[in-house]
């Protein structure tokens, strides 16, 4: 190769590596919701067993929630659910929990992408009665391990929030708990000696 052509030849190479910086690190990218280690050809069911109250059944939804389903998931099968409650309860609105701080405050060493659509996630779950969402601060990425069940039709909440499955036996239970709530404040803050507790959330698979 002549230095001609080998000039030619570093030119172009410079350039393809230049293109790829660009890419790579300045062009906006679209983050996947991809969740790899969920099977979307299965049923994932959730059993939230509630102390002196029975068991809430609910089927997640990975296809429209799928790092949602798969962070909760794992949060349950680790066991991290287990004797935690539920800490903010509002009749007609949710019952919200897993906080291991049983304040709001808490959750775990982790926050996820927000799957909704003002955040950029195409997410079709309303959040009708009994669907169960993610709890999150004004981080749009903020969601861990608090998560909260409708008790009632909360379709403002559409868009801003991760709905990731629904209630489908149970939500007798979910009126229970709400209606024995007794908040200290206008934001359902419930007494630590009150809180419903969550004595597991178990995982099955169909």
């Amino acid at each position: 190769m002549n230095s001609k052509n080998k000039n030619l030849w570093i030119s172009g190479l410079v350039i393809v590596i230049i293109a790829i910086v660009v890419v790579v690190f300045f062009l906006p990218h679209k983050q996947t919701t991809e969740a790899s280690n969920l099977d979307l050809s299965k049923t994932y069911i959730a059993d939230i067993v509630v102390k002196d109250y029975g068991t809430i059944e609910v089927e997640l939804n990975p296809k429209e929630a799928p790092l949602t389903c798969e962070n909760f998931i794992e949060l349950a099968n680790e066991g991290f659910y287990d004797n935690l409650t539920f800490h903010r309860i509002m009749k007609g609105f949710m019952i919200q929990g897993g906080d291991p701080n049983g304040n709001g405050t808490g959750g775990s060493d982790k926050t996820i992408k927000g799957e909704f659509s003002s955040n950029g996630v195409e997410n079709n779950l309303s959040h009708e009665r009994g669907v169960i969402s993610m709890a999150r601060s004004n981080d749009k990425d903020s969601a861990s391990s608090q998560f909260f069940i409708c008790d009632a039709d909360d379709p403002f909440l559409d868009g801003d929030y991760a709905a990731f499955g629904k209630v489908i036996k149970g939500m007798d239970v979910v009126d229970k708990i709400a209606d024995d709530a007794r908040p200290t404040d206008n934001n359902g803050s419930i007494s630590k000696d009150e809180q419903p507790v969550i004595e597991t959330i178990t995982i099955k698979e169909q």
